[in-house]
């Protein structure tokens, strides 16, 4: 079996293989590595979208991506951890999954522990609809230098700054951040 970084890197040809395996092996690997063809490469795979399906179902969660050769890609699935911040694009999913009675109890599981933890409720907007928090915005125009340079940044710097605030889980951590968010604007930084 080939593998990178000691993980196993696997096919499955369909979402059912996918699904098969991770019954066999959902409570006993750490991860994998699912290959994953291109559209021109003719070759019968599972999808991206197909293989987060299945994964919810069984409390795994996607991480890195990886370029593997000029056929196919890597994506890392693995065991969700017990303090994992949701995206509300995985809520939605899994929403649409238990509506669709394809969850399975190591799927549910996560999400129990979500919703007591308040994760759930805390989960991140994706970096096409992240919104600020208006409380971020009023101490923000009271800087007229970090103001600036906040409207001078791009998406992806705009989600990072949104992420921060967003996954703070105390409001000393997120007032903290806010207030050294606008120091780095103000000097014109931004996040790498």
């Amino acid at each position: 079996m080939t593998k990178l970084d000691t993980t196993p890197i696997i096919e499955f040809k369909t979402a059912k293989a996918f699904e098969t395996w991770l019954v066999k092996n959902h409570d006993n690997s750490h991860g994998i590595w699912l290959k994953i063809f291109k559209k021109d490469s003719g070759m019968d795979t599972v999808s991206y979208a197909e293989a987060l399906d299945v994964a919810l179902c069984y409390g795994w969660i996607d991480g890195q991506k990886k370029a593997h050769d000029e056929q196919a890609w890597l994506q890392k699935f693995c065991p969700r951890r017990a303090k994992s911040i949701w995206s509300k694009i995985n809520t939605g999913h899994v929403e649409r999954l238990i509506n669709e009675g394809r969850m399975r109890p190591a799927g549910l599981k996560a999400v129990e522990k979500a919703k007591a933890d308040g994760s759930w409720e805390k989960a991140y907007d994706s970096p096409s609809k992240i919104v600020m928090p208006e409380d971020f915005l009023k101490e923000l125009s009271k800087n007229k230098k970090a103001e600036a340079f906040f409207k001078s940044l791009n998406k992806t710097n705009v989600f990072s700054i949104g992420f921060r605030l967003q996954t703070a889980k105390k409001q000393e951590t997120r007032e903290k951040r806010m207030k050294e968010i606008i120091e780095m604007l103000a000097k014109g930084e931004k996040f790498q």
